[in-house]
């Protein structure tokens, strides 16, 4: 075998860490964004918070509290021309300040809390056993009852039988339920149940005013909830010997109810989004802009900035930290002048359905954005995640936008999100004693035009969370 050399000439993309960051930066939320934000200024001492007029980065000198007119920071949303001279050791984007000059100056009441957001409630097993620790039990009785709230699920519905526990404990199974009992007077209502008719039961028997609904419904939950489930409202009425108007009280009553007790404690405290984009009517036409709350506002600490020029170990760490802190404000930027750029794409391309509604959204894929704005796919489907726009019509995720599309009599082309409006507009209009079923549904679309099988119709009637037509029959 010869041995020698070769020369090939090639391209590759070579992925700097400046590189990654922008990508990582680009497609975490805006709460996520905070977060990083946060996370770069306490690394990173040439990096700064600007706070408004009377407050300074964090981790500043008391220097640059209060820069003077030769030192000031260059503020890019209130000056519409820069300055003849820059600072020394600065440039015009070491400072990301993309919002109004009014939105940086509020108060720290004024700042999402974000310690409460993150923080959880108490779990449904430490509720139980604080008011257990309130009840009188013997030791014994308290043991008994620790067993049960550990075998009770988030749902508040009872795991395991009382005659595994009995031989467990080796104690008979109506002490064991004469424990289960008290337990089932806890908060909340339902609590401890073994199915789905005692849940419903427990909760009418703690209602005071027991009358003729009260009790009607006790009945309906105990011996016939499996009819009522089928929703045979005349086999109903005739095994109870009542008439609609009584039945349609005692099934209001039941509609109250709650057949997941446990889902009401120890859940975790609502999750908040930050709109990243504002979509406003201006005339008619739509105008689209950041978010300036959503945006940090950064700035290059001049006092640090001015240490360069020495060469020492100290210096190139300055240096060092100062290109990171200045590659970090670009990368920002660079965010932030992308989410602008497809939320402007999608708002153009989807403008009838802030027009008309969901029943006018268009078809849309990446690949439509993707061309519009000039990008890559990819780099798309990362703006589009975790990225929100208030909206006249509400708060929207981006992703909302994208659907499938189905074809039509006139050669065009449907949303889905338009077909599942639709379809919610045709079930919330229906006869509640006769509802459509499927195969109704899919020719009612046919006559406007849009050719869907009946599978089709039970995969968008499912993925709306609306109920096949059995299940929607109402009295």
């Amino acid at each position: 075998m010869k041995q020698g050399l070769e020369l090939k000439l090639g391209q590759h993309l070579a992925m700097t860490p400046q590189l990654q960051q922008a990508i990582r930066l680009l497609q975490l939320s805006t709460v996520d964004l905070q977060q990083e934000v946060q996370s770069m200024l306490e690394s990173n001492p040439l990096l700064d918070e600007e706070m408004g007029e009377e407050g300074g980065g964090a981790g500043a000198a008391p220097e640059t509290v209060e820069p003077s007119s030769q030192d000031r920071q260059l503020d890019l949303a209130a000056e519409d021309t820069l300055p003849d001279e820059l600072p020394m050791d600065s440039q015009w984007d070491d400072v990301f300040d993309l919002g109004t000059s009014s939105s940086g100056g509020g108060s720290d009441e004024d700042l999402p809390d974000f310690e409460s957001r993150n923080s959880h409630s108490q779990s449904l097993q430490d509720y139980l056993r604080w008011q257990a620790d309130m009840t009188h039990f013997s030791a014994d009785e308290r043991n008994m009852a620790e067993l049960i709230i550990d075998a009770i699920d988030e749902r508040g519905y009872l795991t395991e039988s009382l005659e595994e526990f009995a031989v467990a404990l080796e104690v008979s199974e109506e002490t064991l339920l004469s424990v289960l009992r008290r337990v089932q007077d806890f908060d909340p209502p339902g609590v401890g149940a073994r199915d789905l008719s005692e849940c419903l039961l427990l909760q009418l028997q703690q209602m005071i005013d027991a009358d003729a609904p009260v009790l009607l419904a006790q009945r309906i939950v105990k011996d016939h909830l499996q009819v009522l489930g089928r929703h045979d409202y005349p086999r109903l009425c005739e095994t109870l010997g009542v008439d609609e108007t009584a039945l349609r009280a005692a099934m209001a009553l039941i509609s109250t109810l709650n057949p997941k007790p446990g889902e009401d404690v120890g859940t975790e405290a609502a999750e908040y989004v930050i709109p990243d984009v504002i979509v406003r009517w201006t005339g008619k036409h739509l105008r689209v802009d950041l978010n300036p709350e959503a945006m940090p506002k950064l700035r290059i600490n001049r006092r640090y900035a001015g240490m360069l020029g020495g060469k020492d170990a100290a210096h190139k760490y300055i240096q060092d930290q100062l290109n990171a802190a200045r590659w970090f404000i670009k990368s920002l930027q660079s965010r932030q002048e992308t989410i602008l750029k497809v939320a402007r794409a999608i708002v153009e391309r989807q403008k009838e359905f802030f027009a008309n509604g969901p029943e006018s959204m268009r078809p849309m894929v990446l690949r439509h954005i993707a061309e519009a704005v000039d990008m890559h796919e990819s780099t798309v489907s990362r703006v589009t995640n975790q990225k929100y726009m208030i909206t006249p019509r509400g708060l929207y995720e981006f992703k909302y936008f994208f659907s499938s599309h189905v074809g039509t009599d006139s050669g065009g082309s449907a949303s889905a999100t338009a077909i599942r409006a639709l379809l919610i507009k045709l079930t919330q209009a229906e006869n509640p004693r006769n509802p459509l079923s499927d195969a109704e549904i899919a020719k009612v679309l046919a006559d406007q035009g849009i050719q869907i099988a009946r599978r089709t119709v039970a995969k968008y009637r499912e993925a709306a969370n609306i109920p096949p037509a059995s299940q929607r029959r109402r009295l």
